[in-house]
């Protein structure tokens, strides 16, 4: 079985050597892997480091983008990440597998690669995604119930801000046995592996798609918030415009495929060796 391991990249040089290096222990575990690197203008190293790296691995492929797509970060990287996605499904027949990651600290850390390989062996997921220590940390990018939609998109309160989410994902995960999946609408958390034919008939999109979800999920939502929908620009990203590009992808792969989207509690990227 083959595998192609994706990724966009910005300023991210700092990181990249131990990045790679966890690539290469990921595409031992398959018969043959391709990196495919979609490069946006950076102020640091990171060019250099993919030119000297694919001298040493021909199996990467990278793309220079030289233009600017978009004022909103969010569309940028759903660009990317659709630039490397359209490889992929060019290439389906090769690879039955892709992974999205990103190229950053999240991943330079040792990996636990054991985790992974037992999660290739199962057949009860068709995107996974793993926890993160000391915590699950990408909120943005989650939709479980009863939080199917971005928590930017509510007042931010005592019923629904970061901490409160991620204090109830990490419970669930805790209390997890580690061989059972928990299952949502979308998850990424830096790193996820993919069945390729249940991602076919979707793509990334950075927009605020709240049409892809049942309208019967954002009421679930916004009772658990106590907040209506808003569209209120919170600084980190103008949320009137802006969404995690993961969710639309896995929401489309969700009604239109049947994709399983599930979440291991065990950790793949650890700061402990292995």
């Amino acid at each position: 079985m083959n595998c192609c391991i994706c990724g966009t990249v910005k300023n991210c040089g700092s990181y990249l050597n131990k990045v790679f290096e966890n690539i290469e222990k990921i595409g031992s575990l398959f018969n043959e892997y391709k990196i495919i690197i979609y490069y946006d203008n950076s102020d640091d190293n990171t060019l250099d480091i993919l030119k000297k790296y694919q001298k040493q691995n021909d199996r990467l492929l990278f793309y220079v983008n030289k233009t600017q797509i978009s004022k909103f970060r969010t569309h940028r990287i759903s660009f990317g990440r659709n630039f490397c996605l359209n490889y992929v499904k060019t290439n389906k027949h090769k690879f039955p597998y892709f992974i999205m990651m990103d190229l950053d600290d999240v991943n330079c850390k040792n990996i636990n690669l054991n985790v992974l390989k037992k999660a290739l062996y199962r057949n009860d997921w068709d995107g996974l995604s793993f926890n993160t220590d000391p915590k699950y940390y990408d909120i943005w990018g989650l939709s479980i119930f009863p939080y199917y939609f971005s928590y930017n998109h509510f007042h931010q309160n005592e019923f629904n801000n970061y901490n409160k989410i991620q204090e109830y994902v990490d419970n669930i995960l805790k209390k997890m046995p580690k061989n059972k999946l928990l299952k949502c609408l979308s998850s990424f958390n830096g790193f996820s592996i993919y069945r390729t034919d249940k991602f076919l008939d979707t793509y990334y999109d950075g927009k605020v798609r709240a049409d892809l979800l049942p309208k019967f999920f954002l009421k679930i939502h916004s009772n658990t918030s106590k907040s209506k929908i808003i569209f209120h620009d919170y600084g980190n990203a103008d949320c009137r415009y802006e969404d995690c590009e993961h969710r639309a992808f896995h929401v489309q792969a969700v009604f239109k495929s049947g994709a399983r989207i599930r979440i291991s509690p065990e950790v793949l990227f650890t700061s402990l060796e292995i």
